[in-house]
């Protein structure tokens, strides 16, 4: 019997996640532009070919890798919205990013080195703008959780806020084995969502 359109859709998706995996810890280990679309075939045990159907280039393969990380980032944002209180929402964008970043410690750092790109890295910069432009749209949307909760000055304190869960998801990035991260979630969490 034929595969109905949506187990081919469904067998796509798993073949196009298992190349972009693939290109994620060839990126991570190797860099970017050290990587060929050859190594990220062979390790994802497929052929280029098989590849070349998904993705036009390994350019293409990281613009897809940074839309899929838009959407992600938009996502989580998104189900925070459809909670109840500000205290609510803030409490899952915590507990969403300091989890993620622990458990993806080396993707947070790809993507953190792909923002803060060097300019003359001409092929690179349009995907750290975009990152850049993404995180820009979802501040304003955290500074508007802040003006619910009636807080002096809430882009400050937004800024505060982004700064300091910035810096925990930099220092467990960094530290995974050695941060407190319970520790640390909870004192974010009794400082900003209390």
């Amino acid at each position: 019997m034929p595969r109905t359109p949506s187990e081919n859709e469904r067998i796509r998706q798993i073949a196009k996640d298992r190349i972009q995996e693939a290109a994620m810890d060839l990126f991570i280990h190797q860099g970017y532009h050290a990587t060929s679309i050859s190594d990220v075939a062979k390790h994802a045990a497929i052929s280029k070919g098989l590849l070349y159907n998904y993705f036009s280039g390994k350019e293409a393969l990281l613009a897809a890798m940074v839309e899929d990380r838009v959407a992600g980032v938009a996502k989580v944002m998104e189900d925070a919205a459809s909670l109840k209180t500000p205290a609510e929402q803030l409490r899952f964008i915590i507990e969403h990013a300091i989890d993620n970043v622990y458990q993806q410690p080396e993707v947070f750092r790809f993507y953190l080195h792909l923002q803060t790109q060097p300019e003359a890295d001409q092929e690179l910069i349009p995907y750290g703008k975009r990152l850049v432009e993404e995180a820009a749209r979802q501040f304003e949307i955290q500074c508007g959780i802040f003006q619910m909760l009636r807080v002096p000055e809430p882009r400050k304190r937004s800024m505060y806020f982004s700064s300091t869960l910035q810096g925990i998801m930099l220092m467990i990035s960094t530290y995974p084995q050695q941060f407190p991260i319970e520790e640390v979630k909870e004192q974010m969490l009794k400082e900003f969502c209390s």
